[in-house]
């Protein structure tokens, strides 16, 4: 998913998936484990989006690739973080969508 393909599907998916695993993720999120979770669902949205976009063309094309990846994934970690922890505060949709402009917009 890591969204170099910004079809919102795959956001909306992705944001649905927190809705409804909502009370796990609040507890690997607040937990001790914290740090720990947010490198697997890093590592897991890296995999995912492996294959979707090449992210080292048009803008980007003077730029490391690993860079540009670990930066837009710890972006979009911290976003996810923030929405949950902050008990939601815009639905799914809204998320997919706005997320969804912003990475097409820098990438």
């Amino acid at each position: 998913m890591f969204c170099y393909a910004f079809e919102q599907w795959k956001l909306k998916l992705h944001f649905g998936r927190c809705l409804v695993f909502l009370s796990f993720y609040l507890s690997m999120l607040k937990g001790k484990g914290a740090p720990s979770f947010r490198t697997r669902l890093l590592e897991m949205l890296i995999e995912e989006g492996e294959n979707d976009k090449d992210i080292t063309k048009g803008k980007n094309s003077n730029l490391n690739k690993d860079i540009v990846v670990q930066f837009f994934g710890m972006a979009y970690v911290g976003v996810v973080e923030w929405w949950i922890l902050n008990g939601m505060p815009y639905p799914t949709q809204v998320m997919a969508e706005q997320v969804g402009v912003l990475l097409e917009r820098n990438l």
